[in-house]
């Protein structure tokens, strides 16, 4: 099972010491065998992106009372769907993820899909064509697999969305 992509950890990756609200840091997306891993470093102990980085962004760790959350940037998440790409058992991951960016207007449908009959808020089965969805911003299209997460891994697969997607309290 992959591991969950979590909240910012309590601690620097690089020096080990505790993160204090406010602090500026770095967090970077790392792919392992295992999966996407999230490391966080202190930004004064940044010297670079790790190995086999697949994205990383700047933040600041989160006062623990904060109700809020931070969005993740869209360039990282558009970065994720890239790397994503043909990745089989990451589909539901990425299809999703997609689907976030078009609900940001980040992307757009190319061609109406072929369950636009379907009300808004049934999911396509799994039979539907691959979803074609351009990116104005970087003057691309992706082609994206229909795959809803299967139910025995959807609240992992949501889990993973979801601290893709925010940082802080609601992550």
């Amino acid at each position: 099972m992959d591991p969950k992509i979590h909240r910012p950890q309590a601690q620097c990756c690089r020096t080990g010491h505790g993160f204090q609200p406010g602090d500026s840091m770095i967090s970077a997306l790392v792919r392992t065998p295992e999966g996407l891993l999230r490391t966080d470093t202190l930004a004064t102990a940044w010297t670079g992106a790790p190995e086999k980085s697949v994205a990383w962004w700047r933040s600041t760790f989160p006062k623990p009372d904060a109700t809020g959350a931070v969005l993740a940037p869209n360039d990282v998440l558009l970065d994720i769907v890239e790397q994503l790409d043909g990745q089989e058992p990451e589909a539901p991951l990425r299809y999703l993820l997609a689907l976030q960016l078009v609900r940001r207007r980040v992307l757009r449908f190319v061609d109406q899909p072929s369950h636009a009959s379907a009300p808004p808020h049934a999911l396509p089965s799994t039979e539907a064509e691959p979803l074609r969805l351009a990116c104005r911003k970087r003057d691309c299209e992706y082609v994206v697999k229909v795959a809803p997460p299967e139910p025995a891994t959807a609240a992992a697969v949501e889990a993973r969305l979801a601290a893709l997607l925010w940082s802080g309290d609601a992550a």
